[in-house]
């Protein structure tokens, strides 16, 4: 004989309060936070799951989490597609997520679809190290994307003097409906990127004969801050921080066009690449333009141009610990360049000398400022001197080098 509902809820109820779950609340509110609790408890929440949730003040956001969530463990999927358990757990691992054993069911129905596609390239002959690569950039990437996300969905949905099972039940029926709209969004954008990528690749005779990828190469690198960021954080509060760097990742994306590229925002600042250096100088001396129109703190930026590795789409070597030292050293609003990048862009700016600089881990530098043509070349400060100019006698590094692979 099946059990009186009613008896069940009046149970549920006294559970509830005696575990502390109702405290604090009166009226409607307390009836609203019941409900909630035992719609959670009959989609199979355990008492421990709703405690630990009002805790952490996230219990109208557990019906959500319980939709995201998982059902498969490592075995389940490992007999549905072949795919090794240890393999699974170890790219849940790559894309930053909390460990899980074997035997947890914390993997979804697009898991099961991902590890698929995980033996397909596997099979295509992609090795497990190329994989891990593309697995932490891609865990990144999303890490971002996802807090961005629900960070908008909260600002965008939560509507004053709602109850929690009314917030609960419209954030769940939102979930529902339009995370499924987010995959095509996705894969248009790295097709897109994609494309761009083998757009700008090239592969010389030399590697077509070795078989194998050149990473090295010749680049110009830029990294442009905002001045003063660590006091501003004290100063402003999380919604205004928030905005400022959310606008200048806008204005660094606005700044950089083929052949320039934004590698990354890094906090209050932005990296650059190009093959092209006088292009580079002209995006950084936009960026920090703009930022003043934008009433943004004032920038600074630095460049330099020389050798670099690419790895898991990020750039490594002298030229962009070089380009970090100068940013270091850059005066507010200014953008201060090396000399080989002073050299390559000689016509395209007015310079100015800006001193020879020691720079921590990598030496003495000769540093140039540049600015728009005709907007004046006057000195930065007493250490300026025109004889950083450069004279009829010195070589001017060609400029319109050909792209070289990891340009992009």
């Amino acid at each position: 004989m099946l059990a009186d509902p009613a008896a069940i809820r009046e149970d549920a109820a006294m559970d509830f309060e005696a575990a502390g779950l109702l405290d604090g609340l009166d009226g409607e509110e307390r009836e609203a936070r019941r409900r909630l609790l035992e719609r959670l408890a009959a989609d199979g929440a355990t008492l421990d799951e709703l405690k630990d949730a009002v805790a952490e003040e996230r219990l109208v956001l557990l019906p959500v989490e319980r939709v995201l969530g998982g059902r498969y463990t490592a075995r389940d999927i490992e007999e549905k597609t072949g795919v090794p358990a240890a393999l699974q757990l170890r790219v849940r691992h790559l894309v930053g997520l909390p460990a899980a054993g074997p035997d947890d069911p914390v993997f979804s129905d697009e898991d099961v679809e991902a590890a698929t596609s995980l033996k397909a390239f596997l099979d295509a002959g992609f090795s497990e190290q190329a994989l891990g690569q593309m697995t932490v950039v891609l865990g990144e990437m999303m890490a971002r994307l996802a807090a961005t996300t629900a960070g908008n969905f909260a600002e965008t949905f939560l509507k004053p003097g709602e109850r929690e099972d009314e917030i609960a039940a419209r954030f769940t029926t939102l979930t529902e409906q339009l995370t499924p709209t987010l995959t095509p969004v996705l894969v248009a954008t790295f097709k897109s990127h994609l494309h761009e990528a083998v757009r700008r690749s090239v592969l010389s005779r030399a590697e077509l004969e070795a078989g194998q990828i050149q990473f090295g190469q010749e680049v110009g690198v830029c990294f442009a801050d905002l001045v003063g960021f660590t006091n501003l954080s004290v100063e402003l509060e999380v919604e205004q921080l928030g905005s400022v760097i959310t606008r200048l990742g806008e204005l660094s994306a606005d700044v950089a066009v083929d052949p320039v590229r934004l590698v990354k925002m890094i906090g209050d600042a932005a990296m650059f690449v190009s093959p092209e250096p006088p292009q580079l100088v002209d995006a950084a001396l936009s960026l920090v333009e703009a930022a003043e129109q934008a009433e943004l703190p004032a920038m600074r930026a630095g460049i330099a141009y020389g050798p670099a590795v690419i790895r898991s789409g990020d750039f490594y070597g002298k030229a962009v610990n070089l380009a970090s030292r100068v940013t270091g050293v850059a005066r507010p609003g200014s953008v201060l360049c090396t000399e080989e990048v002073r050299d390559a862009s000689a016509d395209e700016f007015d310079w100015s000398f800006a001193g020879k600089h020691r720079l921590k881990g990598v030496g003495s530098e000769s540093l140039f400022r540049a600015r728009r043509l005709g907007s004046g070349s006057e000195q930065a400060d007493e250490k300026h001197s025109s004889s950083g100019r450069r004279g009829e006698g010195s070589k001017k590094p060609r400029a319109d080098r050909r792209r070289r692979r990891g340009s992009r």
